[in-house]
């Protein structure tokens, strides 16, 4: 199992609809760890580390979101891994 860590940033309609919960579960649904917060632009920021398949997976998923959330673009980039905590909502 490859491991990896990824910084993402959601960009769109992604406040306000429950878009970090939604995130939560899905990863925890998948294994993911790291954190996911609102960013003051109206983006989503996340941290997201583990198996590369789950993490490559939700991203996947974070591109079309909640039902209420319209989303207009996800940039990721490599991040460092850091330890393996449970996958927590920042505010």
């Amino acid at each position: 199992m490859t491991r990896i860590a990824r910084h993402v940033r959601v960009s769109g309609r992604v406040q306000g609809v429950f878009f970090r919960a939604w995130t939560a579960e899905q990863a925890r649904l998948l294994g993911v760890n790291g954190w996911v917060r609102n960013s003051p632009d109206g983006s989503v920021e996340a941290h997201l580390q583990g198996d590369r398949w789950a993490v490559r997976r939700l991203i996947e998923l974070l591109h079309r979101g909640p039902p209420s959330a319209n989303v207009d673009e996800v940039i990721d980039d490599d991040a460092e891994l850091g330890p393996d905590l449970e996958f927590e909502v920042r505010h």
